[in-house]
């Protein structure tokens, strides 16, 4: 499969979520596993992160679905 083709239109949205996600996992598992005395913020923050992510992977979703011109019946 052709890497742009998987990549889609819109790459910097992609890019955004991807980074958001790996950005998320970073700081939530630092707030898990490494002994701080503020973890919450840490969890919350990677959480957070995480859900903001979400926003991007439906926004890179819906920017890549191709609709042929006949189904949209333009006239």
């Amino acid at each position: 499969m052709d890497f742009f083709k998987l990549i889609g239109r819109c790459a910097l949205i992609l890019l955004l979520a991807v980074l958001c996600d790996v950005v998320g996992l970073i700081i939530l598992f630092l707030g898990i596993f490494a002994p701080l005395s503020s973890w919450d913020f840490f969890v919350y923050l990677g959480a957070v992160l995480l859900a903001s992510s979400l926003v991007f992977w439906m926004f890179w979703y819906t920017f890549n679905i191709e609709v042929p011109f006949r189904e949209l019946d333009f006239n």
